[in-house]
């Protein structure tokens, strides 16, 4: 299957046709499954993002014993992962330069 250019903004959990259309911070190509895939790593981060906002409200447990932040860092290294698969030469040397994934 043909792969299309997009860009990618982990940050707001976008993924773009057009670079203009707004703020990203990596290009990829990508085919359509892979793409429904990125979607569905953005939106199992955002969910993980929730329960950590209620966990936040929960005193006297120190994020290094919460497993909602287990949950999160796994979760943006799996987009991080599938981001730096897809990535072009640039993207995947920021993506190297960043240490995320070792």
């Amino acid at each position: 299957m043909n792969k299309s250019k997009y860009y990618v903004s982990v940050q707001a959990a976008t993924i773009l046709e057009n670079q203009g259309d707004a703020a990203y911070e990596f290009e990829i190509e990508a085919t359509p499954e892979e793409i429904l895939k990125l979607e569905e790593l953005f939106e199992e981060r955002l969910d993980i993002e929730d329960d950590n906002y209620i966990r936040a409200h929960i005193p006297g447990v120190p994020y290094h014993h919460d497993a909602p932040n287990d949950q999160y860092e796994l979760s943006l290294h799996d987009i991080y992962s599938l981001v730096y698969d897809l990535g072009t030469a640039e993207t995947k040397k920021h993506i190297e330069s960043m240490q995320i994934l070792t």
